[in-house]
């Protein structure tokens, strides 16, 4: 009981800790700032597991976290850390992906020898380094944290993919700006609170988008009727994804996102399902972020 007065009193004040994935500079900042404001502490984790931590030990009120890319598609394990998490999502993000290649000052893209930052950053920039053959392209956990490194180690002839954010938090000269091969790069994501904090936190919101989840057989028309049901309801089905259950052979998890214009109808939706479905969860009802 302490600890949901305490997380709701922690997000109902102006200034909130948010646990991001990554460091100073991160997408997943500009996600958070995007959101919440820039009146906003981090708490900075290596990884998704960790986020979940985070808010676990109190650490942050909330949490940001990425949950699908429009070049790379979804990121699959933060769909079972969600799952089994004790979390609600309040909202969404959508934030374009532009990477901008940086180094300490006084240096030119001739004077590189190596470019450090994290292989999804690096894919996504394979054309751009077609014309410079002679760098090395070197995969690191975080884009921002590259950057980082640069900083800490006055490393000169080492650059790193990052974001504009990340060369101003470790003062780099950005060599090449928008360097991403793709120009329409967004990432989706989503906003974490626990389930007393969200509910403070929605009071007077209007939501038009929820995320559900629910277990399926792998038997022939199952997955067909659900659809069916929802679509005579009205529901615009904005995604599904399924992830197979470890330990039950051809056995699925189905992620769903709808979007509705009348919660009352989304209602109804949800209760012609139930009986179709296992293990129906809710995982968040929000008011949906517009497409960039």
């Amino acid at each position: 009981m302490l600890k949901a007065m305490s997380a709701e009193l922690s997000v109902a004040t102006a200034r909130r800790t948010v646990a991001i994935q990554g460091v100073k500079g991160a997408y997943h900042e500009i996600a958070a700032r995007q959101f919440f404001g820039p009146d906003i502490e981090l708490a900075m984790c290596d990884s998704f597991p960790e986020l979940f931590r985070s808010l676990d030990e109190q650490e942050a009120d909330c949490g940001v976290m990425a949950i699908e890319n429009s070049v790379a598609g979804t990121i699959l394990p933060n769909y079972a850390l969600l799952r089994n998490s004790a979390y609600t999502i309040v909202g969404e993000v959508y934030l374009r992906i532009e990477h901008q290649l940086m180094a300490l000052p006084g240096q030119r893209i001739e004077n590189i020898k190596e470019v450090h930052s994290h292989p999804m950053a690096i894919l996504q920039c394979h054309e751009f380094f077609k014309a410079y053959p002679h760098i090395k392209l070197i995969e690191s956990v975080d884009t921002a944290a590259s950057a980082a490194m640069i900083q800490e180690r006055e490393a000169f002839g080492t650059a790193a993919i990052a974001s504009k954010l990340a060369a101003a938090h470790y003062d780099l000269d950005i060599l090449a700006s928008s360097i991403e091969d793709n120009k329409r790069n967004f990432t989706r994501f989503l906003i974490l609170l626990d389930k007393v904090s969200a509910k403070s936190f929605t009071k007077g919101h209007k939501p038009n988008k929820a995320s559900l989840c629910f277990n399926l057989k792998h038997e022939v028309g199952q997955l067909s009727q659900v659809l069916l049901v929802l679509s005579s309801h009205g529901m615009n089905l904005s995604k599904i994804q399924s992830l197979p259950i470890v330990g039950k052979e051809w056995t699925y998890f189905f992620h769903l996102d709808l979007v509705f214009d009348h919660q009352a109808q989304y209602k109804r939706a949800l209760s012609a399902i139930r009986p179709l479905v296992n293990e129906l969860r809710v995982l968040g009802e929000y008011e949906r972020a517009p497409k960039l």
